[in-house]
C-alpha cells in the first residue's frame, strides 16, 4: 500500500465544466499567491452539488469550488458565505481547510468561486480506496472518531468564533420543516411523489429546539479527510456549504438518512455513498445512542428527526434531479435520482407509521 495511491484524487474534467487555467492563475497571483507555471486541473466526481476542482501547481496544491450551472435554490451555493464560515471557524476548529481567496467577479469563470489549500489524505467514499482495508476494531474506532469530531463541532463557542449571527435564533426546527416543504414544492416532476402525508406529519409533530449550536448540515464520511498514516484519524472536514446555527438533533437525523448499514434493502445499498456497511461500523441505532450518551441532549421522539432527515435528503436529491430533468446539467450520475427521491419518501412514511404517532 502506497500513500499516493490511497489518497483522494480527482479525475478528468467533465465536458462543459472546464476551467480557464490562465485566468484563474492570474487572479491568484493578483492576491499575492506565489505560483510556478500553470496548474494540472482535475475534477472530483463525489459531490452532487458544488463543482470541486484540484489545481495542482508545481509549488502549491489548491482546491477550487464553484456553484453548478442551472437553477439553484434560493440561498444555496453561496460561495461568499461558505468561504467566510470556514475562515472564521479555522482558528477554533482546525480541521477546516485553509482559505486562500474568494472571487465575487462572475466574469472570470461564469460564477463566484473560492480557492483553498488541499488537505492531502483519504476521503472514504462509497468504498475505501483500493489497497486500504480496516479491521472491525479499526472501523469501529473510525466511527467513534467521526462522531467525536461532530460532538466537538457542536461544542464550538460560536460567539468566540465570530459566528453568532450565522443563524436566526430559536425556532430552527419549525423553519427547517417549512423551508424544506417549500423547496420541494418548487421542483416537481411527474415521476416523483409529493409526499403530502409526510409533510403534514412533520409540521404537526415538530418539537421545540433542544439547543442552538454550530452544525455542519452535511456531515458524512465522504466529507471527511482521513490521515494516510492512520486512516481511523480525521484530519479534515470539507463542504461547509450548508453550515449554520441550529438544532443538533436535526443534524443527527440528517446523518442517519445517509447511513446505509449491513442488512438494509437493495435500494439503500444502491444509494450507499460511504462505507457504513463495513464490519465493526455502528448501525443507525448505535450512532444515535452513542451521540446522546456523549452529550446532554434529550430526545423524546426520535422518529421525527429520522423522518425529517429522510425527507430533507429526498428534497435535496429531487432538486438535483429537477436540474437534470430540465437539461440544466449533463451529469449522467443524476439520471436515476428520481428513484432515490421516491424511495426516501417511502422510508420516511415507514418511520412515521412504525412510530405510532
Amino acid at each position: 500500500m502506497t500513500q499516493g495511491r490511497i489518497e483522494d484524487r480527482g479525475g478528468a474534467v467533465r465536458e462543459g465544466e472546464e476551467l480557464p487555467a490562465a485566468t484563474i492563475s492570474a487572479w491568484l497571483r493578483s492576491l499575492g499567491v506565489e505560483l510556478q507555471g500553470e496548474p494540472q486541473i482535475t475534477q472530483f466526481s463525489g459531490g452532487a452539488s458544488n463543482w470541486t476542482y484540484r489545481l495542482q501547481y508545481a509549488n502549491r496544491d489548491l482546491i477550487l469550488r464553484r456553484p453548478p450551472s442551472g437553477t439553484k435554490a434560493k440561498g444555496a451555493h453561496d460561495m461568499g458565505r461558505e468561504y467566510t464560515v470556514q475562515s472564521a471557524l479555522k482558528p477554533v476548529f482546525p480541521y477546516v481547510p485553509n482559505m486562500v481567496g474568494l472571487c465575487k467577479d462572475e466574469s472570470l469563470i461564469g460564477s463566484e468561486f473560492y480557492v483553498m489549500d488541499r488537505i492531502a489524505g483519504i476521503i472514504p467514499r462509497k468504498n475505501l480506496p483500493r489497497g486500504l482495508s480496516l479491521t472491525p476494531e479499526q472501523t469501529r474506532q473510525l466511527c467513534t472518531n467521526m462522531l467525536d469530531k461532530l460532538i466537538e463541532l457542536h461544542r464550538v463557542d460560536v460567539q468566540a468564533a465570530g459566528l453568532g449571527s450565522l443563524g436566526k435564533g430559536s425556532g430552527y426546527v419549525q423553519r427547517q420543516i417549512e423551508g424544506w416543504c417549500d423547496r420541494y414544492s418548487k421542483v416537481p416532476t411527474w415521476n416523483v411523489s409529493a409526499f403530502k402525508g409526510v409533510q403534514a406529519w412533520l409540521k404537526a409533530n415538530a418539537p421545540k429546539d433542544v439547543a442552538n449550536v454550530l452544525i455542519h448540515n452535511d456531515w458524512r464520511f465522504d466529507n471527511l479527510v482521513l490521515s494516510s498514516e492512520d486512516p481511523t484519524r480525521v484530519i479534515g472536514v470539507l463542504d461547509w456549504e450548508m453550515a449554520t446555527l441550529g438544532d443538533p438533533l436535526m443534524e443527527l437525523g440528517c446523518i442517519i438518512a445517509y447511513w446505509s448499514e449491513a442488512g438494509d434493502d437493495r435500494f439503500a445499498q444502491y444509494m450507499r455513498r460511504q462505507p457504513t456497511h463495513l464490519p465493526g461500523m455502528f448501525n443507525r441505532k448505535e450512532v444515535v445512542e452513542y451521540y446522546l450518551a456523549k452529550t446532554s441532549f434529550k430526545c423524546e421522539n426520535w422518529a421525527f428527526y429520522e423522518a425529517y432527515g429522510l425527507f430533507r435528503l429526498a428534497v435535496i436529491i429531487q432538486q438535483i434531479y429537477y436540474r437534470y430533468h430540465h437539461k440544466q446539467t449533463r451529469n449522467p450520475a443524476f439520471k436515476n435520482f428520481w428513484i432515490m427521491a421516491n424511495y426516501l419518501g417511502w422510508r420516511a412514511r415507514r418511520v412515521i407509521k412504525e412510530s405510532g404517532i
